[in-house]
């Protein structure tokens, strides 16, 4: 739980720079859901990070539209127990920014149609055709 937030082998984000913020959860509880403070939110500068290192530039890029003033903040309330809303927000966490660290999808190299996709095709077609053009000729 506390520690560094392991992301990928080659990035792992050190305790001191993710921000933790607790606060009363919404929704059923019972009488403890008015003095237990579950719900919790994880906040990671992204802008300021040392821990990306050659990966920051494709992160801030990647991340824009969720981040606010350059730090990106999860929250995790679906649980009753704060430990395991802990636990929700670092998984989350660590995913969005293994995503937005990943390398580039190769491009995609265009082919053209095999010969034999192309006769199925027209085959096909004239098939259905010939079908269209019966159903006239009944009436």
């Amino acid at each position: 739980m506390p520690g560094p937030l392991l992301v990928s082998n080659s990035v792992v984000i050190p305790e001191a720079e993710l921000s933790w913020r607790f606060s009363r959860s919404s929704g059923p509880g019972g009488q403890g859901v008015n003095t237990t403070d579950s719900r919790v939110e994880l906040s990671f500068d992204v802008a300021a990070s040392k821990a990306l290192g050659p990966y920051q530039e494709r992160a801030l890029k990647r991340l824009a539209h969720r981040l606010v003033d350059g730090v990106i903040t999860v929250t995790a309330s679906e649980f009753r127990s704060q430990l395991r809303n802990r636990e929700a927000a670092e998984t989350r966490l660590a995913h969005l920014l293994r995503q937005a660290i990943a390398a580039p999808p190769r491009a995609r190299r265009p082919t053209k149609p095999t010969k034999g996709s192309v006769e199925r095709r027209l085959a096909a077609k004239k098939h259905r055709s010939t079908l269209k053009r019966q159903r006239g000729d009944d009436y």
